[in-house]
């Protein structure tokens, strides 16, 4: 019996003598024990390998990639083949109205009173293929051919044009000449022309041999 009439109920001894609260504490101490030596272990196991492993990830390191002489020489290779493609065959469409062969360009240049503009060019002619695409597709060059020429392109392996060529006596691509329209010659040029060239070369008055 406690103070003001409390009564204090403590837990009775065992039949060994021994009571809860130290039954408990020696059934926890080996297994506190257990954990604290597992503990002990692995840090006693990491120390010891740590060493090793840090020297071996320190060690392994990404091979370093050797030079490789032709990827790069392909990787340089294809864009420059590619720019010289089209440098060199890439032709887009011009608006310019061609006669069919020289009998009709000077036929239709009787009829118009309009001299005749002979380019004669050639399918491997590379300078011809860059006249066709930097001056024949000009707008400007287009504007003022078509208001003051008739225009006839001439490949000089068609064997239909040999007469042509041979009165002509064309030995190169591209050639350029300018007739009246009764075949004489009025001027010509021989190799390409830019585009600023061949305007003037249409404006001069004086024939250029």
């Amino acid at each position: 019996m406690g103070d003001a009439g409390e009564m204090v109920v403590r837990d009775p001894p065992d039949s060994t003598g021994i009571n809860r609260e130290t039954l408990l504490s020696s059934l926890a101490n080996p297994v506190r024990q257990k954990s604290d030596h597992s503990r002990a272990q692995a840090k006693s196991m990491n120390d010891a390998l740590s060493p090793p492993l840090r020297s071996a990830v320190s060690a392994v390191k990404p091979p370093r990639r050797k030079f490789n002489f032709w990827r790069w020489f392909w990787l340089s290779t294809i864009p420059v083949s590619l720019v010289w493609v089209w440098h060199d065959f890439y032709v887009p469409a011009n608006h310019i109205t061609w006669a069919k062969d020289y009998a009709s360009a000077q036929h239709q240049a009787v009829q118009s009173g309009k001299p005749v503009i002979l380019f004669f060019t050639g399918a491997w002619c590379v300078p011809c293929r860059i006249m066709k695409r930097n001056v024949w597709a000009d707008d400007q060059v287009e504007a003022v051919v078509k208001s003051g020429f008739t225009s006839v392109m001439i490949d000089i392996d068609d064997p239909n044009a040999a007469e042509t060529i041979s009165l002509y006596r064309v030995v190169a691509t591209p050639t350029t000449i300018i007739t009246d329209p009764q075949g004489n010659v009025l001027k010509w040029r021989r190799g390409g022309l830019a585009k600023a060239e061949f305007l003037e070369f249409l404006s001069k008055p004086n024939p250029d041999h």
